[in-house]
């Protein structure tokens, strides 16, 4: 024993596996999890499950089946109502069973805080620590304790929280030490985690954003806090923003399922396009966002990023309300500035994945769609000439009125209240856009709102439309990733993000935008002076409400092999992390 603990395996037996024999295979099913090992042999307390009396083990030793140590073999009491799970535990002179944790490196540097359950269902911050430079420890349960069932989908499943969403015990930070520094720990949960939590998600730890979900190129826009780092290619690619630690977290480590993220102008999307992941920014409004940190409320959503398409629509189904899961889908496809020949590695991995899904779909029609000349043709009376005069200024106009109202100003007032009229610190990104906002008058928050409505109601009656039978009456496709985008390049000062373009459809129209990972093309990296690999994505939209159904469809087209569950490390297809060769511990 270890300081008073001595590791042990927990074995459910019934009365017709209580045989030595079966405890072997028993055992032998653990190896693989990443949590428990041959080390918690030492003793194995079989617990007796059911009505039928097997035979009891009084401190019987012998070797089981296929394990070459001794075991001392003890019977333990059922608790028919709450049988102890299988696995490893550390077993206490007194009788008490703790669960031990598994300890990561989070050499990525996606996590701002690692955490254990604490006090009536709140959580604390870990204290745990591995060797290595800043790279805090992740500590993770083992799977064998869990079992998925209807009221509980996502039971097990290893969680990353983006450092905007409140937990219970925890403080958050926003991307902003002073703001960590400042505010008390959370006293409960926001909606979105605490949905996950009741859905039986592990939480493990929180995770990096860009400051206050603003837009920031990594390292040279990041201050407070460094950007994690992207693992595909030559390792020195922008993770993209502001669910940078969400992102990076799901494509770097095999130990983590699910992290959750929120998209405003991209920001689920575009850190899922640049690491090849499952990612969705939902129709908006499926979620209450109380106790997440807001960038613009008329924008703002929950979503995941994530390998598994399984988990992926487990994961949706705890968090909307609601959902309609339609197993019939379109059969009209609009493709909007995507490829039209395979110049490219990217272009050619474009066009494989849509004639795929043309007739997987069986597709009737497959259109270029011209969103100017639809405007044009369609357009409400009075609505501007063009797309660009309607929409330029509405995304910057909205972020920045709405975030310094209901962010940065109590959060102003309030330090300066304590620290003698001072004013805290904060990356500057966020103060461009501020300071943008605070140049208009108030009257062009309204206008921007409606500016959005407008285009929202016609795109939903022109473009994108509800099907009773398909929920939606097509699917758009367009293209992102496969850029290279360096960190060590230095860069211009961020400017405020005007414009209208194809990712910025769903933010107005409040549709359901997902990515899904296509393949892979290659580049001359500038880092290793070699041919690296980077993900070609694909991103699909679909009518308002229609997220059920995007879910099913991406798992039928990964269980049709039209779609692959990316891999963690330097490609989608796995491999070790450059960083990682030759390192131990991590």
């Amino acid at each position: 024993s270890v300081n008073g603990l001595s590791p042990v395996t927990v074995i459910g037996a019934t009365a017709s596996n209580a045989t030595v024999g079966s405890f072997g295979s028993i055992v032998t099913g653990f190896a693989t999890d990443d949590v428990w090992n041959p080390y918690f042999l030492q003793g194995v307390l079989v617990q007796q499950i059911g009505s039928g009396k097997g035979p009891t083990y009084p401190f019987a030793s012998t070797s089981l089946p296929g394990f070459n140590q001794t075991s001392v073999i003890l019977s333990v009491a059922s608790n028919a109502s709450a049988p102890i799970p299988n696995g490893p535990y550390f077993l206490s002179a007194n009788g008490a069973l703790y669960q031990p944790l598994r300890l990561y490196s989070d050499f990525a540097g996606a996590f701002t805080q690692p955490l254990v359950p604490g006090p009536n269902g709140s959580y604390a911050a870990s204290p745990a620590a591995l060797p290595g430079i800043q790279s805090p420890a992740i500590g993770v349960p083992s799977r064998l304790y869990y079992t998925r069932t209807a009221s509980k989908p996502l039971a097990g499943v290893r969680t990353g929280i983006k450092d905007i969403y409140d937990i219970a015990g925890l403080k958050t930070s926003d991307g902003n030490r002073a703001w960590y520094g400042f505010y008390p720990l959370a006293s409960a949960n926001s909606v979105p985690v605490q949905r996950l939590i009741d859905a039986g998600a592990i939480l493990v730890g929180k995770m990096k954003t860009s400051q206050f979900a603003n837009g920031e190129r990594a390292t040279a826009d990041w201050v407070d806090y460094h950007s994690p780092f992207n693992p595909r290619g030559d390792g020195y690619q922008d993770p993209s923003s502001s669910s940078s630690g969400a992102g990076a977290g799901a494509a770097t480590y095999p130990w983590l399922d699910l992290t959750l993220g929120s998209d405003t102008g991209g920001s689920i999307r575009g850190p899922s396009q640049v690491q090849g992941l499952f990612g969705n920014r939902p129709s908006h409004g499926l979620v209450d966002l109380t106790g997440v940190m807001p960038l613009a409320p008329e924008l703002d959503t929950a979503g995941f990023l994530c390998r598994d398409p399984s988990i992926w629509k487990a994961a949706g189904t705890a968090l909307y309300a609601d959902l309609r899961f339609y197993n019939t889908y379109p059969q009209t496809i609009q493709t909007l500035n995507f490829p039209t020949n395979a110049s490219t590695q990217a272009s050619g991995a474009a066009l494989i994945f849509l004639a795929k899904l043309q007739g997987f779909l069986r597709a009737k029609t497959t259109t270029t769609l011209n969103l100017t000349a639809s405007w044009t043709a369609s357009k409400p009376a009075g609505a501007p000439a063009t797309l660009a005069g309607l929409l330029n200024i509405t995304y910057p106009v909205l972020i920045s009125k709405q975030q310094t109202r209901l962010v940065r100003d109590p959060f102003y007032a309030a330090y300066a209240a304590v620290h003698d009229g001072r004013r805290p610190f904060v990356d500057p990104a966020p103060l461009v856009r501020w300071a943008y906002g605070d140049s208009l008058p108030e009257s062009a928050l309204e206008q921007a709102q409606t500016n959005k409505t407008i285009f929202m109601t016609w795109f939903n009656s022109n473009v994108l439309r509800n099907d009773s039978t398909t929920c939606s009456d097509s699917l758009i496709l367009y293209t992102g990733g496969s850029n290279t985008a360096y960190r060590n390049e230095y860069i211009q000062r961020p400017t405020v993000p005007f414009g209208f373009s194809t990712s910025r459809i769903s933010v107005f129209a409040e549709v359901p935008d997902v990515v899904v990972p296509v393949g892979q093309a290659s580049y001359q990296s500038t880092i290793t002076n070699h041919t690296e690999v980077l993900p070609v994505t694909v991103d699909l939209m679909a009518a308002k409400g229609c997220d059920g159904m995007l879910f099913n469809l991406i798992q039928d087209l990964t269980t049709a092999g039209i779609l692959e569950i990316p891999q963690t490390g330097q490609t989608i297809a796995g491999g070790e992390i450059l960083l990682k060769r030759g390192m131990v511990g991590l």
